[in-house]
């Protein structure tokens, strides 16, 4: 869908396919779905991650997204 629930410690937050989860790189949501996409084929979490950060460049600023990335990563291959 357009939206998803991620973790934001104990709660559950819904964000909008256009909501930015890597402000350095301006990586949205829906960007990380499309690179899912592209990719297509994972081994395991890390490589996934490794894959979307190749297409779209995020977690290489600050690094701060790191662990938002992986949980969006997360939701959409293991839901």
């Amino acid at each position: 869908g357009s939206e998803m629930c991620i973790r934001d410690r104990w709660r559950c937050v819904v964000m909008e396919a256009n909501e930015t989860i890597c402000f350095c790189k301006h990586v949205t949501l829906a960007d990380i779905d499309a690179a899912l996409a592209e990719a297509k084929t994972f081994r395991d979490l890390e490589s996934a991650f490794e894959d979307v950060q190749k297409i779209t460049n995020c977690s290489t600023g600050c690094g701060k997204c790191h662990d938002r990335i992986l949980d969006v990563i997360a939701l959409k291959l293991y839901k």
